[in-house]
């Protein structure tokens, strides 16, 4: 299952407030690349489809087509900051062959 970590969902909380998009779902969605690596979008939305699939995380309504299911399955949305005053959204994903696990340093 997709989850999020609590930074990404406060920062998700953050984005719909000063998006005027508090009460939306944010949308994942993916596409997988030639070589196999996979893009990630995310966009709040109030409309949903009849045949997508709906869930929380950390109190976030997500919401993602059933295509897009089997590539975002056991993957992990962080935010984080890996250069100095610059912090992102990542996506912990196994299943992509960029995929570095994090480690404990």
């Amino acid at each position: 299952m997709f989850k999020l970590t609590t930074a990404a969902a406060e920062q998700v909380q953050k984005a719909a407030k000063h998006g005027n998009a508090e009460g939306m779902s944010l949308r994942l969605a993916v596409a997988q690349n030639t070589d196999g690596s996979i893009e990630y979008r995310m966009g709040f939305e109030d409309s949903i489809g009849e045949d997508d699939i709906r869930f929380k995380s950390e109190g976030i309504d997500l919401v993602m087509s059933p295509e897009d299911v089997p590539l975002l399955d056991d993957t992990v949305m962080d935010y984080v900051e890996i250069d100095a005053g610059n912090p992102h959204f990542i996506f912990l994903n196994p299943k992509d062959p960029h995929y570095q696990p994090p480690r404990d340093d």
